[in-house]
């Protein structure tokens, strides 16, 4: 009775999904969605395009030179997420926290960063034309040859000129 007991417990703690702060921790092998803990994992080079994580703890995780364009990753928790070299065409990061995430080369172009928190991020030779940075946090960013021609800026009227390279002119 007691072995029969400690085994259910045990299936119950390994088998059923656990959840931390509302989010449901996933193995990296496990397809994207809305919430997902994908943190410390890595989708290099992978296509992702398209999918829909808004909302889930990213973490450390590494996304270098994969194919996020068009994606939804708002309310994303990403501190120190890497995506170097990657294509984020369109991809939306409204009301993310990406503290010290790395943009290192990465095509930006249309994406969307309103109210997202960006301290000491690095994006550096980015492409971020038409990006969009309404109310983003902007304090320690950088922006060092940073394309931003297009670019709303943070206080959500300014529109950088062409030719903006490191800062928003």
């Amino acid at each position: 009775m007691i072995r029969t007991a400690l085994i259910t417990v045990l299936l119950v703690l390994f088998l059923v999904p656990t959840y931390q702060n509302g989010i449901a921790n996933a193995a990296c092998s496990d397809p994207a969605r809305p919430g997902v803990d994908w943190s410390r994992c890595y989708f290099e080079e992978r296509n992702l395009s398209g999918v829909d994580i808004s909302g889930s703890r990213l973490r450390d995780a590494r996304f270098n030179r994969a194919d996020l364009s068009n994606s939804n990753l708002s309310r994303i928790e990403g501190r120190r997420t890497k995506f170097i070299t990657a294509h984020l065409v369109g991809t939306r990061f409204d009301n993310a926290s990406l503290t010290e995430a790395d943009f290192t080369k990465a095509n930006l172009t249309g994406a969307s960063f309103r109210g997202a928190n960006l301290e000491r991020a690095r994006l550096f030779r980015t492409i971020l034309r038409d990006a969009d940075f309404t109310n983003a946090v902007m304090s320690g960013v950088d922006l060092l040859n940073a394309d931003l021609s297009g670019a709303i800026w943070s206080d959500g009227v300014t529109v950088c000129a062409e030719s903006s390279l490191g800062q928003c002119k």
